[in-house]
């Protein structure tokens, strides 16, 4: 399960570094350009889709509450102890933003993935800090 998690975490990482590199695109560039915003819509989903994978290992592997919702996946790990639950709160909305983005898409807000952008791409960092701790204590 380890060598799977730290892939994944190492996947994370990349979408991350991609991630930062967008982050000079204003509201208005991801308006005009579809190729700017399609890029940032995708990086999120999968740097999202790679935390919940890793989430669902964890849970899967040691027999936690099996989640309902991909938003419940984090607040599992937080009530475990596998992130702070106070990350998990601030965090867990991250899931309900990669529906929007898959379901939604045509209905995605440029505000708000602008703001998400700007505001929450430190979060998966943070994000793979915690787990990689957890990790080195199981």
């Amino acid at each position: 399960m380890k060598r799977e998690i730290l892939s994944k975490i190492d996947m994370l990482k990349k979408y991350v570094d991609l991630l930062k590199n967008y982050k000079y695109a204003s509201v208005k560039d991801l308006e005009k350009d579809p190729t700017l915003r399609g890029a940032v819509e995708r990086y999120l989903q999968v740097a999202i889709e790679c935390c919940l994978d890793i989430g669902e290992m964890i849970i899967s592997v040691k027999g936690f509450k099996k989640p309902e919702s991909y938003r419940e996946v984090i607040e599992i790990l937080g009530k475990e102890g596998v992130l702070p639950k106070e990350f998990a709160n601030k965090f867990a909305p991250a899931a309900s933003f990669r529906n929007i983005l898959v379901h939604a898409y045509a209905e995605v807000d440029v505000e708000k993935l602008y703001e998400f952008l700007q505001e929450n791409v430190e979060d998966f960092e943070i994000f793979a800090k915690y787990i990689a701790e957890y990790l080195e204590n199981i």
